[in-house]
């Protein structure tokens, strides 16, 4: 008996039992969508994430102060007061890896115009935190580098703001005077909507001179957090070591005592954020997986059922000269394309989960071909695994006491 023929029987004696069989391939049919919609799930989360992060610069290094410390009693990291403007002039001048520079200081402020009022985060910045965090302008412009040596007070506000001052992020404010914590403003530009990223919201902000936010609203000349913009992603490395040599010496640290800062690179935070998702993808898959082994279980008990069924149907055959192979082979095809089939309808059913996915989570879910391709070749070796004690217990019937089976 050739391959065809015994693909032929097998497919007959499946379709003989329509509910068994669609019964028979449900493990199956769950598992294999459920490693599925979980890999493209995962892998969107990872993207997404990737893209958030990104978003918030490119090739960014954060430098924020060191923890305080008072009648030994340390505070948190970011606590004590050790960044100034001094130490962001001695990073332009000195650093060769950094392309830009970007001191930040911003607190809390109440933003009001003609009687409408919002409260919002200030960040006072220099004119080059749009090519150091990725800001686009909606309208208007960004603050220039005269505009923070003379401490003028010009505002750059988000869209957000906006909509909470006006009812609608479309109204002009580009030309209007705002005040915040009283001090008055000129608004000369809005920036694009970028979105929120975790606790930092860039639509909810207005950015003002660092020299007019320290001397008009914060009260002191300390820089919170300085950001700089590699001038590669290659050497993002090399520029963490070249800021930390510059600040050190500039604060007059030497030898084994500790920095009164730290720098943070985006590159070991998103390789940190992208492990953490590829490890829970890769969980939430295993546990998917064991409903593969569950269905091959029960592939197995319905084929053990189908041998016993069919016991002198097999022994007719053996009788007129079918070899034990013959029967092996049959049971293992009938394994095999319940497996593989509802391998098939759970690779459907999971780009389906993947998709709703997507869309009830704004997120773009995408399933690697490979994946798809691993999974449906998993659910075929399911099949041949648990098929094979079935099909060498049919393969090994006595034909005569197969014959007298009732």
């Amino acid at each position: 008996m050739n391959f065809l023929e015994s693909l032929r029987i097998a497919m007959r004696a499946l379709i003989a039992n329509k509910v068994r069989s669609l019964l028979t391939m449900l493990g199956i049919i769950i598992g294999v969508g459920a490693v599925i919609a979980m890999v493209g799930v995962g892998s969107g989360a990872s993207a997404s994430v990737t893209s958030r992060i990104q978003g918030l610069g490119s090739n960014l290094l954060t430098v924020s102060p060191g923890q305080s410390s008072s009648g030994g009693v340390k505070g948190g990291a970011g606590s004590s007061n050790t960044l100034t403007m001094s130490d962001v002039t001695k990073i332009q001048q000195q650093a060769q890896f950094v392309k830009a520079v970007a001191p930040s200081a911003g607190k809390s402020v109440q933003v009001v115009y003609d009687g409408a009022n919002t409260s919002t985060t200030m960040t006072g910045t220099s004119q080059d935190y749009p090519s150091v965090r990725n800001i686009t302008m909606a309208t208007g412009r960004f603050f220039s580098q005269t505009d923070v040596q003379t401490g003028t007070r010009v505002a750059v506000v988000g869209p957000t703001v906006v909509q909470d001052l006006f009812g609608s992020s479309n109204v002009n404010i580009v030309g209007k005077t705002i005040k915040l914590d009283n001090v008055p403003f000129l608004v000369i530009g809005v920036t694009a909507s970028q979105g929120s990223s975790g606790f930092f919201n860039a639509d909810d902000m207005i950015y003002v001179p660092i020299t007019t936010a320290q001397d008009r609203l914060i009260g002191n000349k300390y820089v919170r957090q300085i950001f700089l913009e590699a001038t590669s992603a290659n050497d993002m490395t090399a520029a963490q070591d070249e800021v930390t040599t510059i600040l050190r010496r500039a604060h007059g640290l030497t030898g084994n005592t500790p920095s009164d800062f730290q720098i943070t690179n985006q590159a070991d935070i998103l390789a940190t954020m992208q492990g953490v998702t590829q490890s829970l993808t890769m969980l939430l898959g295993g546990i998917a997986a064991i409903s593969l082994i569950v269905g091959g279980i029960g592939i197995m008990n319905i084929m053990l059922v189908s041998v016993t069924e069919r016991t002198r149907e097999i022994g007719i055959r053996k009788a007129i000269g079918a070899k034990e192979s013959d029967i092996l082979i049959q049971f293992l095809i009938e394994a095999v394309v319940l497996s593989a089939l509802g391998g098939g309808i759970g690779i459907g059913l999971g780009y389906g989960g993947s998709l709703l996915a997507s869309k009830l989570m704004s997120m773009q879910a995408t399933v690697p071909p490979s994946t798809a391709a691993m999974a449906f070749g998993f659910s075929a070796l399911i099949g041949i695994v648990f098929g094979v004690f079935p099909a060498k217990k049919a393969s090994a019937l006595n034909p005569i006491e197969a014959l007298r089976y009732e």
